[in-house]
């Protein structure tokens, strides 16, 4: 049985809505005021909710708000329920993340549709999460065995080429073969760490405490470490003369943990240099504004087209087949959700065929 709370301080309002909605069939709460009506969501945590938008205490503005930044009822319907026929009223409550407006009095067939509207609705957004859930395990069951399978026959491989020419093997050969076993198992080591802390980040995104916790740490002089990371990995790459670094700033920190903020540098970093050929420029911009550290890093490598970057998702890659690129897809998506997770802003513009910008920025404090 669908719960339903009612907010409002008309009495009238609160026993007719009451009775017809428990005649439909619903389980029906009523509050009769903001104060009274956030507490009773918080406890019974209801499928739906109609509120009175002129309420004295906490109107339902305020009533919107406090149920919006709470996980429990984040996302449940809301419709106001208002006197008012002005627009500018209707307008301001869905900017603060109403569903719908019912105007009194309403008729019955008009808060019936009404909430039908808002089941449709939310079932046609439950399939749709639905469907991308299936989308991440269908590649979640042919992705990651494909690489762990592609990275243990390399190693198994030499492995076994070493063993059976033990005696006719140059020192050349095994210089080479043990570092292609090297490559090998750093790769899977980077497969399995990206998985883990894909996990992770998606635990972390249903769990409020633990959010408000991520903010607590910070990492002094980013850029410096900026400048570090992209050195290793240009240097690494022979791809030392295409990167440039532009910005430095000392006595800076921001707000996440180093390890966060390095996978972040080093996913991007690695992401630009692996989709773009050598002799292509990547540049790796950084500026503060607003007490946001703003980065950019621009390659004029393959580019991605707009359904590319709206379909960005866990354990996708594009053009896997013509590009055979390594990895199960995790870099660009776990670097996005550190972002978000640390209250950032994350954003990717690009041209199939001329370049990709990563674009982010990230709540950072002077230290002067």
């Amino acid at each position: 049985m669908k719960k339903i709370l009612v907010i409002d301080d008309a009495e009238f309002i609160l026993e007719s809505t009451s009775t017809l909605l428990k005649f439909e069939g619903y389980e029906v709460f009523t509050a009769a005021d903001g104060i009274e009506g956030v507490d009773k969501a918080m406890k019974c945590v209801p499928d739906l909710i109609l509120c009175d938008i002129s309420m004295p205490n906490l109107d339902g503005y305020g009533v919107l708000e406090k149920l919006r930044s709470s996980q429990q009822t984040t996302t449940t319907p809301f419709i106001f329920l208002t006197a008012f026929t002005e627009k500018s009223n209707m307008r301001a409550g869905m900017e603060k993340g109403a569903d719908d407006f019912l105007v009194k009095p309403y008729t019955r067939d008009e808060l019936i549709n009404a909430i039908d509207a808002q089941w449709k609705k939310h079932s046609q957004i439950e399939k749709h999460v639905q469907e991308k859930v299936e989308e991440v395990g269908r590649n979640v069951t042919y992705a990651l065995p494909h690489e762990f399978r592609t990275v243990l026959n390399q190693v198994v491989g030499s492995a076994k080429y070493l063993n059976s020419n033990s005696n006719d093997i140059s020192a050349d050969e095994i210089t080479e073969l043990s570092e292609d076993i090297i490559s090998s198992a750093q790769r899977l080591m980077r497969i399995t760490e990206n998985f883990l802390i894909y996990i992770r980040m998606e635990s972390f995104s249903t769990n409020y405490e633990k959010r408000k916790q991520l903010r607590t740490f910070r990492t002094d002089e980013p850029g410096a470490m900026i400048h570090d990371i992209v050195y290793m990995i240009a240097q690494n790459s022979d791809r030392a003369d295409d990167i440039s670094v532009e910005g430095e700033f000392e006595q800076l920190a921001v707000e996440i943990s180093t390890e966060s903020f390095h996978k972040i540098i080093d996913e991007l970093i690695d992401n630009a240099i692996k989709f773009s050929d050598k002799g292509a420029k990547i540049f790796v911009r950084m500026s503060v504004e607003n007490n946001f550290m703003h980065i950019s890093i621009i390659d004029h490598g393959r580019g991605m087209s707009k359904e590319q970057i709206e379909n960005i998702g866990a354990y996708i890659q594009f053009e896997r087949t013509i590009y055979e690129q390594q990895g199960v897809g995790l870099g660009l998506v776990i670097s996005k959700r550190i972002v978000e997770l640390h209250d950032g802003v994350f954003e990717i513009s690009s041209v199939e065929g001329e370049g990709t910008t990563i674009s982010f920025a990230l709540p950072c404090q002077s230290t002067a």
